[in-house]
């Protein structure tokens, strides 16, 4: 099998992975900042590191994975902290708003079941860090203090380093407007694209620490490449994020790690694209949004009906993480029947058992499924690819299944490698959950669904077509359908 490939976005180019320690990797991942509900589209970032994450586990690395929480200097356009706006908007104290958020945060990263990660910072934790970067990136002289404010001197630095708008493609010149800077000290700046890595604090700003140039604040950018030093070194394997955050907030990451030790922090930098919906960019003002738990629940002038958690999590990952993706209902609808069908597959093959003596011809077509399904996430993360393989052992486990093909041409070994593959792509690699039967392994649903199934069959034997049908109708109120076939009866949720 061939080796892990993906795209660096700093070459712009798929490339081999080599991790800097083999058998280790450092991956940071840019985190929510906690001042409102997390946003769909941060979830599909968040669930597309996640299976990241999962896949570099199952190849048997060991993965020190930090996610930050940004709780502080995070500024809007017109210069106004993310956290405190939030605060004066709840009438809480900015750490109410950050726990509050953060919580609601974890929650839902639960309900998509992602796995938390190794480290996970918070940028007040780490103020003297970020000071001790600042005084780093001034003794190298790519910083100037202006009326207690500390910037970055990204003229010098692009003059001496020559790598400024490597990340992201931008052309200095070009860079009339720096967002997310105070907007009211843009005079204080030596070239507009220039960025704060410290700000003095207004005597209103809550949210202020002491240093040695003010009372002030970091800046949004510093705290990531702070943390992302303390926690994975000076140079580490991946930095990943949404592809929102390449200009400007990892192209100054690299500045000023740059700027402070004279070293580029990460090797590969990995991007999510954004999240449509309705083949346009979410946006509330133009009411084409929809949040998760609306999505849910299904309470939502853009859904037709609620979806689970698992089945927008399998729909997500139809499509690759470097590609956008359109939510729509039609879409969400051929999602849901997607994962019931991959469900119910790997659950029918659970009950199947080769017989072959030797390796057959239909040996060697599920093991080339199997080989591909690994093949195609070795290529940069490819879910999609990899979930159609699954498709394609599916309808050979049903046609196995309804004699269509034969278990005298399938060998045990392979059916168990099948079991194994399977088990492990669907709920270790894409983190899925079998909410079909609940439990795959024989839990109390699936055994009450025995029994109910065997009264059923009871009281058609005995011809009582009365409480057979009160049986079938009563499940299919309940969205369980129930399926007679010659090998038996199944049944599945509609």
């Amino acid at each position: 099998m061939k080796d892990l490939h993906f795209y660096n976005s700093l070459t712009r180019k798929k490339e081999k992975f080599e991790p800097t320690t083999p058998g280790y990797i450092g991956m940071y991942v840019c985190g929510p900042t906690v001042y409102s509900d997390v946003h769909l589209g941060n979830c599909r970032t968040f669930v597309s590191f996640d299976v990241i994450y999962r896949y570099l586990l199952y190849l048997n690395y060991k993965v020190r994975y930090v996610r930050n929480i940004t709780d502080v200097g995070h500024l809007l356009d017109d210069g106004e902290d993310r956290m405190l706006k939030g605060a004066r908007l709840e009438d809480l104290e900015p750490m109410e708003v950050a726990q509050k958020y953060a919580n609601g945060f974890h929650d839902m990263m639960r309900i998509f079941n992602t796995l938390e990660p190794s480290i996970e910072p918070r940028a007040t934790g780490h103020i003297i860090e970020q000071i001790e970067m600042v005084q780093a990136i001034l003794d190298n002289g790519y910083g100037y203090i202006k009326n207690g404010s500390v910037y970055f001197d990204t003229l010098k630095y692009a003059e001496e380093k020559g790598s400024y708008g490597q990340l992201s493609g931008r052309v200095i010149e070009d860079l009339l407007t720096e967002t997310r800077d105070n907007l009211k000290k843009q005079d204080e700046k030596n070239h507009p694209s220039d960025f704060a890595i410290w700000m003095k604090a207004s005597p209103e700003h809550i949210m202020k620490w002491n240093s040695p140039w003010s009372v002030g604040f970091p800046g949004w950018h510093l705290e990531c490449s702070a943390m992302s030093t303390k926690y994975l070194g000076k140079k580490f394997d991946i930095h990943g994020g949404g592809n929102d955050l390449k200009f400007p907030h990892h192209e100054n990451e690299i500045a000023q790690n740059i700027g402070s030790c004279n070293c580029s922090p990460a090797k590969y930098w990995l991007h999510t694209n954004m999240l449509l919906m309705n083949g346009r960019k979410m946006s509330k003002s133009d009411g084409n949004t929809i949040s998760p738990v609306e999505l849910f629940t299904g309470d939502s002038p853009h859904v037709t009906k609620g979806y689970s958690p698992m089945v927008v999590r399998f729909f997500m990952l139809q499509s690759h993480y470097r590609s956008t993706l359109d939510l729509t209902d039609e879409a969400l609808l051929a999602a849901e029947k997607g994962y019931k069908r991959l469900m119910e597959g790997y659950n029918n093959l659970q009950n199947l058992n080769g017989t072959a003596a030797l390796k057959t011809e239909l040996d060697q077509e599920i093991l080339e499924i199997l080989v591909g399904a690994k093949s195609d996430m070795n290529d940069d993360f490819n879910t999609p690819r990899s979930m159609a393989r699954l498709f394609e052992l599916v309808t050979k486990i049903n046609a196995l299944k309804a004699g269509q093909l034969k278990l005298t041409e399938v060998s045990s070994s392979t059916i168990e490698e099948a079991k194994k593959v399977m088990g492990a792509f669907l709920f270790d690699i894409f983190g899925l959950k079998d909410e079909v039967t609940s439990n795959a392994d024989g839990g109390p649903i699936e055994g009450l669904m025995d029994l109910i199934i065997d009264l059923r069959q009871e009281a058609r034997a005995s011809k009582n077509w009365g409480t057979a049908d009160k049986i079938r109708d009563g499940l299919q109120e309940l969205n369980i359908q129930i399926k007679d076939g010659k090998d038996g009866t199944s049944w599945s949720l509609n």
